[in-house]
């Protein structure tokens, strides 16, 4: 898959050190390892409308592949350490958040790596230095039919001049982009949406 970044807090820089790197390389090898045939034949497996599930067992299966670890906890206490308190992949001091729901969790999607990477009265079971929000562009998101409501590449970047002063850790933004030789459209069967792969006329 083809993507853009914004760099929050110098992330790029981060990300480019030679102790951070390798994490970096990993994050760009699995994205741009994902290629249409691969998205069509996820898709296909799942009973979504939309992309973004497809995209999400991809990226997962790839990156734990590679020694990420999926669902880690941010704290060691048992109270904070399951649901929302739980980083998607986690890596040496990279965390990474794959954030295709609904547009008022654009704010704490940005919040947990501040939290994995500052000290909290509550126990951490994790540190990180530097986080990666890996999220859907506009145009992925018309393309690939999700949900109106999902906090887009764009929407993300809004947020974070004003939340600039409370979000102190390096955050890089990766906005994916949309396949190039398909949509996905929706089709009213027996009155319910479902989503169907069309291919373009030129691939």
């Amino acid at each position: 898959m083809d993507f853009v970044t914004f760099s929050h807090q110098f992330a790029e820089e981060v990300l480019g050190t030679p102790a951070r790197k390798p994490y970096f390389d990993d994050i760009i090898e699995v994205i741009t390892s994902i290629s249409d045939a691969d998205l069509i034949a996820e898709y296909g497996k799942v009973n979504e409308m939309s992309l973004s599930k497809a995209i999400n067992l991809l990226l997962k299966e790839r990156l734990v592949k590679r020694g990420w670890h999926a669902e880690s906890p941010i704290f060691q206490t048992d109270a904070y350490s399951k649901g929302r308190w739980r980083l998607d992949f986690a890596k040496g001091k990279v965390s990474i958040e794959v954030a295709f729901n609904h547009g008022e969790a654009v704010a704490w999607n940005l919040l947990k790596p501040v939290l994995a990477s500052q000290l909290n009265h509550i126990e951490k079971a994790i540190t990180t230095e530097v986080g990666v929000i890996i999220c859907a562009t506009r145009a992925l998101r018309k393309a690939g039919l999700f949900d109106n409501t999902v906090g887009d590449y764009e929407k993300f970047k809004t947020y974070l001049r004003p939340l600039q002063a409370v979000l102190p850790t390096p955050i890089l933004l990766i906005g994916l982009e949309p396949p190039k030789s398909f949509e996905v459209i929706g089709e009213k069967i027996d009155h319910k949406t479902l989503g169907r792969v069309q291919m373009f006329e030129n691939y």
